[in-house]
């Protein structure tokens, strides 16, 4: 008995050690953050499923596209594993007729024994620029394009290195490159060395063995997009469970290189949900404006796969596996280095070959994606590369580009609107090739079926860039200084000069946004060589609304290799201001001239009010340049106090308490004190 006790007694303690070792999410994160297309990369290795911060609301995170809006994220978990025949375990002194090591497509990570992170590091060509508005940083990239080193010999703008070593030996070296052409902006070229190190543990002991039958298996779990879902802003207009691709399609081609396919690749898009009441098709935003929410096309190619270790041509049978498999699936959850059974099963997995009753959409058909099969996670691609021998010292080599592309956002609520209005009726609308659509249904679809032609333009572009050595046209670079600073009557924009010795500079836009970044923005300034200039004054502000701004350098366009002729400009991204400007009147000298607007507020006119910049907005005009302002209900009751302090006649109220609870219709009652102890009442009217 006591030596039972004992032996459960150290099976619990083992347990908890190894438990203790194990990381679900935190790590070191890198986002590459400078093009229209966005992602978060991990020292891990792998972006697995709640990598990032272990919010269940994060199931979709990364592969954000187009950036510029808010929720388009379409990755919701990827997973990276390697494995080999004929094991010799130097830590349990076990010989594996399989081993298996894992990242993601869930965690546990286990940094102690199984993954261990060496390095993750950003280069850049040049360092983002400095952006300002009045005074204060006003950048995203502030806190996502964390820059480790600038090297104006990159061959791309932004370079992420990632060094993992693995209790199977294998190091894995992985290299990102991104962008800000923008022809080039919306993909990464994922570059791989898996190199036999023999390195097996956290110590970095060294077991000198030679791998046999080594496989390389990619697992992409997408899930397009985040706005309609549960966990997006725009509204809940999607199934919850499109929120993690209960009804994505994947698709893949280029299994046999005989069937003349443009790339060996696998991509995916929103599909067919049979809980939605409607053609969901894109997702049109159902009950609302009929925006699609949903129309972009994600996906992987493969650039590169060597033939063995000893010979570096490409070989057109890479990937060997291009299987689709459920993303809940027995071998994709409790991941465990030393389950022979388990690893067994996840071996087949990887030399599984291609799928024989046609691909995941194949099968499909025209049917609803999310009643395929009985896996309630969906479906997620994979990618076996193998097997190959590794000896001691030996290294193989791939390399893939990951893409999203599709309709533009402007696109997408013109046709949304179409959509949503059954506009077809009127025979106006014409598809892509001019013709008339039989259906709204059918006009929208084949609309979002374009995002597949973009997505095959965009591997090709990625491929063209590869194979002559990273040869895309660098765009001029933005300034590296952008100043904005708010007036009484006007917002003045200005910006260092250094982009003018560019070989090719021919000027500057500006684009300005009312309300909110995730809009559209209106060019609003140009000038090129013959007006140049390094400041801006926006004249054309209103008060009380909020602006934000960016600006780009442009060339003549003689260097453009992708259409000869047309301009390349500098990345949005390195100048986009995340801090709203907006005119501010000089302060009054007393308290008699103080105002409310809108008084009354009524919730029936907010378009005509401050609008998108708050819907909820209250504004207190010609107060003096600091007071106490104190928000009281009719019947007394202290719900809100403001501290004015900027200087300016200005102040803004969000309608919201200090219990953040929206006030209700009623009257209520502004109090204003001087810090002299002055003071004055105002009251103001609201209608819901």
């Amino acid at each position: 008995m006591k030596k039972l006790l004992n032996h459960t007694l150290n099976t619990l303690i083992f347990s908890i050690l190894l438990m203790s070792s194990m990381t679900v999410f935190g790590g070191e994160i890198k986002w590459m953050a400078v093009g229209s297309l966005q992602n978060w990369y991990s020292d891990n290795g792998c972006e697995v499923e709640l990598g990032r911060t272990g919010n269940i609301p994060d199931q979709q995170d990364g592969m954000r596209y187009p950036a510029l809006y808010k929720m388009q994220d379409s990755q919701a978990a990827k997973g990276l594993w390697v494995g080999a025949k004929n094991y010799s375990n130097p830590i349990t002194n076990t010989t594996y007729d399989y081993k298996v090591i894992h990242m993601g497509t869930r965690g546990p990570i286990n940094n102690k024994l199984e993954i261990f992170p060496q390095t993750l590091k950003m280069w850049a060509r040049e360092a983002h620029p400095e952006v300002f508005v009045d005074g204060d940083p006003a950048s995203d990239l502030v806190y996502l394009d964390k820059i480790d080193e600038v090297d104006p010999n990159l061959p791309s703008d932004r370079m992420i290195e990632n060094i993992v070593n693995t209790s199977i030996g294998v190091t894995i070296t992985r290299k990102v490159y991104a962008f800000t052409n923008q022809y080039h902006e919306n993909y990464f070229i994922h570059d791989y060395v898996f190199e036999n190190t023999g390195i097996y543990d956290l110590e970095g002991n060294v077991n000198q063995q030679d791998l046999e039958d080594v496989m390389f298996f990619y697992q992409y779990r997408y899930a397009i997009s985040r706005e309609g879902g549960p966990y997006g802003e725009a509204g809940y207009w999607l199934p919850q469970n499109s929120s993690w691709g209960r009804n994505t399609v994947n698709e893949a081609i280029g299994e046999n290189p005989t069937d003349n396919d443009p790339f060996r690749a696998v991509y995916a898009w929103h599909g067919l949900h049979s809980q939605a009441a409607y053609d969901n098709i894109g997702a049109p935003y159902f009950g609302g404006d009929g925006h699609l929410g949903a129309s972009q096309f994600v996906g992987v190619a493969t650039l590169h796969a060597d033939t063995d270790a000893g010979n570096e041509s490409d070989d057109v049978y890479q990937p060997m596996t291009t299987q689709f498999t459920g993303s809940d699936n027995n071998i994709n959850q409790n991941n465990d280095q030393f389950n022979a059974s388990k690893m067994q099963d996840q071996y087949n997995a990887m030399v599984a070959g291609h799928p024989a009753g046609g691909t995941h959409a194949e099968q499909i058909g025209s049917g609803f994606a999310d009643a395929f099969g009985d896996d309630a996670g969906g479906i997620s691609s994979a990618l076996g590369y193998g097997p190959y021998s590794l000896a001691f010292g030996e290294s193989i080599h791939i390399v893939q580009v990951e893409a999203a592309a599709g309709l533009s956002r402007a696109q997408c609520y013109v046709i949304g609107a179409n959509w949503i209005d059954e506009a077809i009726a009127t025979g106006d609308l014409r598809l892509p090739d001019g013709t008339v659509p039989a259906s709204k249904d059918e006009y929208k679809d084949t609309w979002v079926f374009t995002g597949e032609d973009s997505l095959m333009q965009t591997f090709q572009r990625a491929t063209d860039n590869y194979d002559f050595d990273f040869s895309a046209s660098i765009p001029p670079p933005a300034p590296d200084n952008f100043t904005v600073t708010s007036g009484g009557d006007r917002i003045t924009l200005s910006w260092t000069n250094n982009a003018e010795s560019w070989s090719n500079f021919a000027g500057y836009e500006v684009y300005r946004a009312i309300h909110k970044t995730d809009t559209t923005f209106t060019k609003i300034f140009t000038c090129d060589l013959n007006t140049i200039t390094n400041e801006f004054v926006d004249k054309s502000a209103k008060r009380g609304f909020d602006y934000y701004y960016y600006i780009q350098s442009y060339d003549d366009g003689t260097s453009n290799t992708d259409d000869p002729g047309v301009a390349l400009k500098s990345n949005l991204f390195l100048t986009l201001t995340n801090k709203a400007a907006n005119l501010k009147r000089p302060p009054s000298d007393g308290l008699d001239d103080i105002r409310i607007v809108p008084n009354p507020y009524i919730i029936s006119g907010q378009k005509y009010q401050f609008g998108e910049s708050g819907p909820d907005k209250l504004m207190f005009y010609n107060l003096p340049p600091a007071c106490k302002i104190r928000i009281f209900t009719e019947r007394g009751d202290l719900i809100e106090t403001i501290d004015h302090t900027d200087g300016s006649g200005d102040e803004k109220w969000n309608s919201i308490t200090q219990y953040k609870q929206l006030i209700v219709s009623g009257i209520y009652i502004a109090h204003f004190e001087l810090p002299d102890g002055k003071s004055t009442f105002k009251k103001f009217i609201i209608i819901r």
